[in-house]
């Protein structure tokens, strides 16, 4: 288990300046060593609902001493989300106005070692040395024509249904989740963040506000920024400093 001393971290989600609710969620649990972000979809109270569906029960995950012990617990739980709220709470799969699902992004540390869960769009960058990875790969229709039919991100961009997401918890009755496991050093700082906060900046903005010195530094950057833009859709964003 992380403990309060090996990482600091700060969480923070608005509804944006268009959207009346906010469908986003999030966790920021340093002591658990556990990190998420969730974006809901199916309407403000079904979105909501299968967003905060996610935090709550991930939270609840006894806490354990192993990693890989933590890995197959969330990854157990998602999937028994992605069956209740498939199976239990939307009507039928040919009506996508009762669809209730959200996207989700998961962080867990363990002293150097770290582990990324995800299924949707929500995405989970990386901050080490000045430079910006972004550890994630979206499950999108736009991800899905760059990697298949090798379009560029503009040509990508242009489709219709671009943003369409090919992976969602909720939103089918097969879940497929990717994971990535990577080591951390001191000095790296991670975000998780929901598509609207990340479509808002760009990496040079996202890179700029991770640089500050604290997490919540960080994250007063990103909401300032993102803001002052048109902030069409809800926010969400948590940093972890290792």
């Amino acid at each position: 288990m992380v403990s309060e001393r090996a990482c600091c971290s700060a969480g923070h989600t608005e509804v944006g300046k268009v959207r009346e609710h906010n469908e986003d969620a999030f966790l920021d649990c340093p002591a658990q060593g556990l990190w998420v972000v969730a974006d809901g979809m199916g309407g403000y109270e079904r979105g909501a609902m299968a967003s905060q569906l996610i935090v709550t029960s991930l939270a609840d995950l006894p806490v354990t001493l192993s990693l890989d012990e933590r890995v197959k617990a969330v990854r157990q739980c998602l999937h028994w989300i992605n069956r209740r709220l498939s199976q239990e709470l939307t009507v039928t799969e040919g009506h996508s106005e009762r669809i209730m699902g959200s996207t989700v992004v998961a962080l867990m540390l363990e002293g150097s070692r770290a582990a990324c869960i995800w299924a949707g769009d929500s995405r989970c960058y990386l901050w080490r040395e000045r430079r910006l990875y972004q550890l994630s790969r979206d499950h999108s229709l736009q991800q899905q024509l760059i990697e298949q039919q090798q379009m560029s991100a503009e040509q990508a961009s242009a489709h219709p249904s671009a943003n369409a997401l090919t992976q969602a918890v909720g939103a089918r009755a097969q879940l497929t989740l990717d994971m990535l496991e990577f080591t951390v050093y001191p000095g790296d700082t991670l975000l998780l963040c929901s598509d609207g906060l990340y479509q808002a900046l760009g990496c040079e903005t996202l890179g700029s506000a991770l640089s500050r010195s604290t997490p919540h530094m960080a994250l007063q950057r990103l909401f300032e920024a993102a803001l002052c833009g048109s902030a069409q859709d809800n926010l969400t964003a948590v940093v972890i400093r290792r």
